[in-house]
């Protein structure tokens, strides 16, 4: 029964930090992608740079989806 539980605790903590991951940066596209809408009074941002951002986040939230597919994959295969 231990091996069982030992087994246990590293997917949660996969799927735990998966979870974090796609948080943090579906949060820092939305922030991102107000940046590239600013208020009227506002300078313009530099579109380049917000671009980048914004596709380094999708590209977080895909890797961070990728990886609870696999871990659940994973689980329901065992």
């Amino acid at each position: 029964a231990a091996s069982v539980f030992s087994s246990q605790k590293p997917k949660s903590e996969l799927v735990r930090t998966s979870l974090r991951l796609l948080t943090s940066s579906a949060y820092r596209l939305q922030s991102e992608c107000r940046k590239a809408l600013p208020a009227e009074p506002s300078p313009a941002p530099d579109i380049q740079l917000v671009t980048q951002q914004v596709i380094q986040c999708a590209y977080d939230i895909a890797k961070a989806a990728k990886q609870l597919v696999t871990i659940t994959t994973k689980e329901n295969n065992n």
